[in-house]
């Protein structure tokens, strides 16, 4: 069925039509025809159903339908025949000479870079953090102490002995890795020494180091599907093979894996990434014993774990772990503020020395000042202090969240998934529905929210809205939300006919 086809080539995010190239509607359903002519789909003679009948079968407005027709009929790929409709035109224009292939739009807009390069290149969510409602991601670091923070750097700068002015080949200022350890201990049950510890820039160069050490060009990694892009762009540029996993309630599902075993397996266990899903425990043993089996590394991004609303904090991956396979990954980006740009890896025990000499080979690491500032703000108890009020303030919005979707759960195939960790939950959507053009119609309106679809590898089974509640701020919780209540409930009634 030509809809089908036209919905699943519009969601792909490898592909031309793929939304993650910030590509207006009419430009994705242009591509997806255009893709559909180039490759057979649709034959010279073929008529094109109507621009009404198009607009209902993919729930989108008449407007982008037309908008996409009239552009390939510009180009000579349609012909309108008056009293009879549109028609794929009797002689269509031949692929581009220079190429075998059909060009996607990446080789197009970026010439000379190698496939590596393109997936780099490719925009897969905001190019700025957008500070508006239900962003996915974003947390409010209004409330961040910054007169004393900035007290405690000037000492420290005032202080600062030639050595700390240097790069570090220790692996980062040791009484700020001493006070990581001791947190990990405490809070998130990870068995570590503080050598153990190396302070990054956060979880992306975290997971660099770890793609590189443990992994040769080529190699396979699972990767969670639906996935976090900045995982997928990390294991691209070291020349890894994605091997994506599907996701369920229960978090990546190894029995559900195919295909040649892995070396790495990439994991968000304590709020999957984009789902909001928990591993759990007997899936969390399943792993461990499934990565020892295949001699595979684990790679923990203990994402969203601070903030759980329902009940005592889960246990961590790397707590379980009895023979030495996962690499324990954080951030103090959500606590703290993004720009501070320190995060911290927990290195098998047996590959430190190579993890110190890597980290410093390759990234020359330094600002021992701002990591001697933070330790000292860890040790004073200032980072559980703004713990905890991060955990109250986003509790509130949660709920304030919650009971403003509430409607929504009246819906059939509407339901609510990841809300008891994390700073975002995700609507899921009947898989009729399109999410990606939901989103694109509540963005004027000043809502960020993402489509659950844009995140997919090989599933085409999902559809849902990201809502993040991290920066959104009391008062424009219950009118925004509204707003997509509305939203859902008009792709519904579009949907049902």
């Amino acid at each position: 069925m030509l809809a089908d086809f036209l919905l699943t080539e519009m969601a792909r995010p490898d592909g031309p039509a793929g939304p993650h190239g910030g590509l207006p509607l009419n430009r994705r359903l242009y591509e997806a025809l255009r893709r559909a002519m180039l490759d057979g789909r649709l034959s010279a003679g073929d008529r094109l159903p109507s621009s009404r009948e198009l607009a209902q079968d993919l729930g989108l407005s008449r407007n982008t339908v037309v908008a996409a027709l009239e552009q390939l009929g510009a180009e000579g790929y349609l012909v309108s025949r008056v009293g009879s409709g549109t028609y794929v035109h009797d002689q269509l224009p031949p692929p581009a000479p220079s190429s075998r292939r059909a060009r996607t739009r990446d080789d197009a807009r970026l010439p000379g870079l190698s496939a590596r390069g393109r997936v780099l290149a490719e925009c897969f969510g905001a190019r700025e953090l957008e500070i508006q409602p239900f962003t996915p991601g974003p947390a409010d670091f209004s409330a961040f102490p910054v007169a004393l923070w900035q007290r405690l750097q000037n000492r420290h700068w005032r202080s600062a002995r030639p050595e700390m002015l240097d790069y570090t080949a220790s692996g980062g200022y040791g009484p700020l890795r001493r006070a990581v350890a001791d947190y990990l201990r405490v809070s998130r049950s990870v068995r570590l020494d503080a050598e153990q510890v190396l302070i990054t820039t956060g979880t992306q160069q975290s997971l660099e180091l770890c793609a590189w050490l443990l992994a040769d060009v080529g190699d396979g990694v699972w990767i969670e599907d639906p996935a976090y892009w900045g995982a997928i762009k990390a294991f691209t540029a070291c020349g890894l093979q994605w091997l994506p996993v599907p996701v369920d309630g229960e978090g990546l599902n190894p029995a559900a894996a195919s295909g040649p075993a892995p070396r790495l397996i990439y994991v968000t266990p304590s709020h999957q990434y984009p789902t909001g899903a928990v591993m759990s425990l007997a899936r969390r043993r399943e792993l461990l014993a499934q990565a020892a089996r295949a001699g595979a590394w684990i790679l923990e991004d203990d994402y969203d774990s601070e903030f759980r609303f329902d009940g005592a904090p889960i246990a961590s991956l790397a707590g379980l772990d009895d023979d030495g396979r996962v690499c324990y990954l954080g951030t103090f980006s959500k606590v703290l503020y993004p720009g501070i740009k320190l995060g911290y890896l927990v290195a098998p025990r047996g590959l430190v020395e190579a993890f110190r000499q890597a980290h410093y080979d390759l990234h020359r690491p330094g600002q021992l000042p701002l990591q001697a500032a933070l330790a000292e703000f860890i040790e004073m108890g200032h980072f559980a202090a703004a713990l905890r009020r991060s955990r109250q303030t986003y509790a509130d919005r949660r709920a304030q969240l919650l009971r403003a979707l509430e409607p929504l759960l009246q819906e059939p195939g509407v339901h609510i998934t990841g809300a008891a960790q994390g700073l975002h939950l995700c609507v899921r959507l009947p898989p009729a529905l399109n999410d990606a053009a939901i989103a694109e119609a509540l963005a004027p309106q000043g809502i960020s929210v993402r489509p659950l679809s844009a995140y997919t590898l090989q599933r085409r089974d999902l559809r849902g809205l990201l809502i993040g509640y991290g920066y959104a701020q009391p008062s424009q919780i219950a009118p925004a939300a509204q707003r997509i209540v509305t939203a859902v409930r008009e792709a519904l009634r579009v949907a049902g006919g």
